[in-house]
């Protein structure tokens, strides 16, 4: 262990720590050890690059803020303190200083100018801050304590990590960069949040943006779908207008096959003694049950001049018996009833036209459900006492008397009566309207 001085002069307290020295020379129980002074934090300024542990010295005059001239630092031994008898050293210890002289400077360090370098540091050891040594009264020096002072050779000083000692970096020697703080907690936590909240304010956006897109599009869909509906409504009234238009042209427009379907099963073969002819169902049943018919009085003649009222009506393989009730025989015009029930064709309730086409159903020669088609070339009106009569160019034949004239409409304009002779294509019938005002059958 290295010895320390004490304080100059001798007295009472030898041993005891209070400076004395022991009457045989030799050193005394030191006493405890002065107040650690903590060495102070070397200025931004401090040369760096100084591997931590290694030795080194106070600044020179001019160095950590000291102004350059500045009075150097007071010799130690103070040069007011008087000369005091120092013992020997003691092996190990550094040899007692001259009074008034500076202590050697550590290797490397130039003696004037600067703070003194007491104890001499040793390789790798700081000097030691605070004021100079020994004290200058009441404790002896070195301190005894377990462990000498300056630290042996050998050991960091100051100690790595020890409390009180500037941490590394920020300029002090041999230390590395200092590690960046790292950010509070809440503060990441705020950052992340924020971020959240934008983002769901921009989908938030985007899907409003959307949604106003497909309420645009829904709305415009819906007029055109209305325009659309209002559009094919307007068609299709204009549709329906036209077909019933064109069922009434169809219906207008001539059909022998249909006008002769729909007027067969009420035209029957008449025998009438030894004469036949054609008789056909019209207007609604007889009031007591049965069927009126129309035929030509020649053709019931020789039946109503015997005094007879009875002839048959004849279809296929069917007879069915039916009775004269009334004749007109200027008109050439016979009521016949029968009480089976057929159904009766409808009279036309307008007058017919020259060109118009027309169907003439009968039984010529006793040939039942023949069918002939031709126009109406006139309608002869009545004169000299005869009625009037519509003249037509549809073939017909003895047997066709007493048969429908019927139009396009399905409708009974008249009723087959002669055909000229010696001539073709000139047929004579009498007008429905002359037949139904005269019975009341229609």
């Amino acid at each position: 262990m290295t010895a320390g001085y004490g304080s100059g002069g001798t007295g009472p307290g030898a041993g005891d720590g209070s400076g004395g020295a022991p009457p045989d020379g030799s050193y005394g129980r030191p006493g405890p050890l002065p107040p650690r002074v903590e060495p102070p934090r070397p200025p931004a300024g401090y040369p760096a690059g100084q591997p931590a542990g290694a030795g080194w010295s106070p600044p020179q005059q001019g160095q950590w803020g000291q102004p350059a001239g500045a009075a150097a630092a007071p010799a130690y031994p103070p040069a007011s303190a008087p000369p005091a008898a120092h013992p020997p050293a003691a092996p190990g210890h550094p040899p007692a200083p001259t009074p008034g002289a500076r202590p050697p400077a550590a290797p490397g360090q130039p003696a004037a100018g600067g703070a003194p370098a007491y104890p001499p540091a040793g390789p790798g050891q700081p000097p030691a801050a605070g004021p100079s040594y020994p004290p200058a009264s009441g404790s002896s020096y070195p301190p005894a304590t377990a462990s000498s002072f300056p630290p042996a050779s050998g050991s960091g000083f100051p100690p790595a990590g020890a409390s009180g000692f500037p941490p590394a970096g920020d300029g002090w020697p041999g230390a590395g960069p200092a590690a960046p703080a790292a950010p509070p907690r809440g503060r990441w936590r705020t950052v992340v949040v924020a971020l959240v909240a934008a983002v769901l304010a921009v989908v938030t956006i985007v899907q409003a943006i959307q949604l106003k897109g497909l309420s645009d599009r829904l709305g415009d869909t819906g007029r055109r779908l209305d325009t659309a509906q209002a559009t094919d409504g307007t068609r299709l009234d204009g549709l329906e207008q036209r077909t019933e238009a064109l069922e009434k042209q169809a219906g207008a427009a001539f059909n022998p096959e249909a006008v002769a379907s729909a007027v067969l099963p009420s035209v029957f073969r008449v025998r009438a003694g030894q004469f036949t002819g054609t008789a056909f169902a019209i207007g609604k049943p007889a009031a007591g049950g049965g069927t009126n018919l129309f035929t030509n009085f020649h053709v019931v003649e020789a039946v109503w001049d015997g005094g007879g009222r009875e002839v048959f009506l004849e279809r296929t393989d069917q007879r069915f018996p039916a009775t004269i009730v009334k004749v007109d025989e200027a008109n050439d015009i016979a009521h016949l009833r029968t009480t089976s029930k057929f159904t009766g064709l409808v009279a036309a309730s307008t007058a017919v036209k020259s060109g118009q086409q027309i169907v003439v159903v009968g039984a010529p020669l006793g040939l039942e459900d023949s069918v002939t088609t031709g126009v109406v070339s006139a309608f002869r009106k009545a004169e000299g006492g005869d009625g009037p009569v519509i003249q037509f160019d549809a073939p017909i034949n003895p047997g066709n008397s007493g048969g429908p004239v019927v139009n396009g409409s399905k409708q009974v304009v008249g009723i087959a009566t002669a055909k000229a002779r010696d001539a073709e294509g000139i047929g004579l019938a009498v007008p429905i309207k002359t037949a139904c005002d005269g019975f009341k059958i229609c």
